[in-house]
């Protein structure tokens, strides 16, 4: 009985012994599935960081691809830009890592890692500096149709005051328009400064603006300053030896001779006369620059009247424009610029100074009346 009770709780044991075994298993089977599948993401992850590793290692081994971005680009033209060129590495196989930008021009570097594209029609990031300097969008300004009609309308009248005019002066008579020459002279500087000025040029037109006289006067003295930029005259123009140009004593002779009886038109011609050192009555002198209705006054309330520039009383009543910005001046065309000028105005004028010099009993040479 013991021994069969010894047998039955030894045969129980056992069975409880299975049980709680078979427990036990079930568990570990579970943690042992939970332990394989941990190992595995494990290794996933360290096979995934791996090749992470792996393909940065390749990157960095591999040169980078430099693209130049134009320097005459906009910022927004410089954004597309990069979009395109980081596309075409994309369809070559490229790295878009690999990529650096230079913009024309710089040394520094615009790398293309700090922006991404997505997928197929990626777009840049706004946010990204750009070493490109940005161009400031100018406004169209259109004119506006007042002003339009308004400068059809002044040209109109302007030429029509010119043809009126040029009918008046084609019907003067040729003994009465051989009166009129026109004079400019073109200067250089001389002395220590170059203040001084000495003459280099001399041009004389008559009233159909044919050219009477123009030369190239000699200096003899040092000249320091050839005022090229505004006279035109070079050093080989006005040299001693060179054959074209006469003596200062010669011009002076022959402009005397050209000017003798004659109504001299010029624009500044207190400084022309100055220069070749010869004097001509006041009475036959035409200055447009002393013309009062050509000059303007110094205040804003009025004032003294000052001369105004030859080119702009031109192209304010003949519409034409001389004595262009960055161009020399030409003595010929400012002498036919003169007469042009005075014929616009001739007939007032003369009548004005006709009126006048009568009343004082002194005789002018295109006055029709003699002296009391």
């Amino acid at each position: 009985m013991i021994a069969n009770g010894i047998n039955n709780n030894d045969q129980e044991v056992p069975s409880y012994d299975n049980n709680g075994s078979s427990e036990q298993n079930s568990s570990d089977r579970k943690r042992s599935s939970n332990q394989i599948s941990g190992q595995q993401n494990d290794q996933l992850e360290s096979a995934q960081d791996v090749h992470k590793k792996a393909k940065h290692n390749n990157t960095h081994q591999q040169q980078p691809i430099i693209i130049t971005i134009p320097a005459n680009l906009t910022s927004k033209e410089a954004k597309k830009f990069r979009k395109d060129a980081r596309r075409k590495a994309r369809a070559d196989g490229q790295s878009e890592v690999l990529i650096k930008f230079v913009i024309e021009g710089q040394k520094e570097e615009e790398s293309s890692t700090s922006t991404t594209d997505n997928k197929e029609g990626g777009e840049d990031d706004d946010k990204q500096p750009s070493n490109h300097p940005k161009k400031k969008k100018s406004k169209k300004v259109f004119p506006r149709i007042n002003d339009i009609l308004s400068q059809e309308a002044a040209q109109k009248k302007l030429n029509d005051k010119l043809s009126k005019q040029t009918q008046l002066n084609n019907a003067l008579p040729p003994s009465h328009t051989n009166q009129y020459i026109a004079i400019d002279c073109e200067m250089v500087g001389i002395g220590i400064d170059g203040k001084k000025s000495a003459l280099a040029r001399v041009s004389i037109v008559n009233w159909s603006n044919d050219i009477l006289l123009d030369t190239f006067v000699r200096v003899n003295e040092r000249v320091t300053d050839f005022r090229t930029h505004v006279s035109g005259v070079r050093s080989k123009d006005i040299h001693v030896n060179n054959e074209k140009a006469i003596d200062p004593n010669d011009c002076r002779q022959l402009v005397g001779k050209i000017l003798m009886n004659k109504i001299l038109v010029g624009h500044g011609l207190k400084n022309d006369l100055s220069v070749l050192m010869l004097d001509h009555p006041r009475c036959d002198v035409r200055d447009t620059s002393r013309y009062k209705p050509f000059m303007r006054p110094s205040g804003r309330g009025g004032g003294k009247l000052r001369p105004r520039k030859l080119r702009d009383l031109v192209y304010e009543n003949l519409g034409k424009r001389i004595q262009v910005d960055g161009e020399a001046h030409c003595s010929i065309d400012d002498a036919r610029a003169s007469m042009e000028l005075f014929k616009v105005v001739k007939s007032k004028w003369e009548k004005e100074l006709d009126e006048k010099y009568k009343k004082k009993g002194k005789k002018m040479i295109g006055g029709d009346w003699g002296k009391k």
